[in-house]
């Protein structure tokens, strides 16, 4: 087990134990993929806020029946994937109540899609160490590009700043590093976006 998985692991104890700085830790780990996640149907960034934080406090309240470190993450998507397929099917309700055929059919294609995931713990931890593996074989300075990118929120500005290169020289980094994952991670894709793309 290397240090940070051993530091997780310690975390996930005292979380378990009901440890409240330990779950500030996992909270800010992965609200931000839980909003990401929940606006691309809920199209509501205040709603999709909402829907992360009552994961986070259902994970908090629920924290003695998460067996593993791993199933932390599959039990936050779950419970927002059903949180989203409630308000897509009350949202769907209403549009056909004013007759707005695009949004009707755009609602009836989120939930089918919502249908079809599902956030299994072993799938999603190997989905992960595929989309590291992949990341790592980018070019170095591509792979820099991306991770300050999508890692580290910075703007590109700050990331040319930072590693003495134009703007432009970012923008064709970032376009060469997503053209690769997408070729390498095609049959992923949607999966991914859920999890590294959270800007």
């Amino acid at each position: 087990m290397n240090n940070n998985a051993s530091f997780e692991f310690n975390l996930f104890q005292s979380f378990k134990e009901g440890d409240e700085t330990a779950f500030k830790y996992f909270y800010d780990k992965y609200f931000k993929r839980i909003q990401s996640f929940s606006f691309q149907f809920v199209n509501d960034i205040d709603e999709a806020e909402n829907l992360a934080q009552e994961a986070l406090l259902h994970l908090w309240q629920n924290r003695e029946n998460i067996e593993s470190i791993n199933g932390i993450q599959a039990f936050l998507f779950t419970y927002a994937k059903s949180k989203c397929l409630n308000l897509i099917r009350h949202n769907k309700v209403k549009d056909k109540f004013k007759n707005d055929h695009l949004n009707y059919k755009q609602r009836e294609l989120d939930i089918e899609v919502l249908n079809s995931i599902q956030f299994d713990t072993l799938e999603l931890t190997e989905l992960e160490r595929i989309i590291q593996e992949s990341i790592s074989d980018l070019p170095a300075k591509t792979r820099a590009v991306f991770i300050k990118k999508r890692f580290e929120n910075k703007k590109n500005a700050e990331i040319a700043e930072e590693m003495g290169v134009t703007l432009k020289a970012v923008e064709a980094h970032m376009t060469k590093a997503l053209k690769i994952l997408k070729t390498k991670l095609s049959d992923y894709l949607f999966l991914i976006f859920v999890l590294i793309y959270n800007n």
